[in-house]
């Protein structure tokens, strides 16, 4: 017989679900995109909104960008503003991006999500 091994986040904030149009993080529903950390999750305006992204530079390595219910190629503007303040980028659909943001947090990385609704 195997056994699951439930996953710990410690102090650290997961994905706890979504909908059409919502998150669900930390016991809050936020409505439309989210950014988030193992310390928070709030609300996010989108592509066009760079600076509370940069400013998670020194303290996060790599940003997972969800692009919705498909993957998509993220602006270029966007992803080189990112990786030119020294983040790794990947892009994937949103359900992928949220679900690879807890593992990750699961061992501790220091990563973060920015996650477009899956509509």
């Amino acid at each position: 017989m195997s056994r699951l091994t439930e996953v710990s986040f410690g102090t650290a904030r997961p994905v706890d679900g979504y909908g059409p149009g919502f998150w669900r993080a930390g016991g809050s529903v936020i409505r439309g995109p989210m950014l988030i950390t193992a310390a928070r999750a709030v609300a996010w305006g989108g592509y066009a909104d760079l600076a509370p992204l940069l400013a998670l530079a020194g303290a996060v390595d790599v940003v997972f960008v969800g692009t919705g219910r498909v993957i998509a190629h993220p602006p270029a503007a966007f992803r080189g503003a990112l990786e030119a303040a020294g983040f790794g980028v990947e892009a994937m659909d949103s359900a992928a991006a949220a679900r690879t943001y807890n593992v990750v947090l699961a061992e501790g990385r220091r990563i973060a999500a920015a996650l477009l609704p899956v509509d």
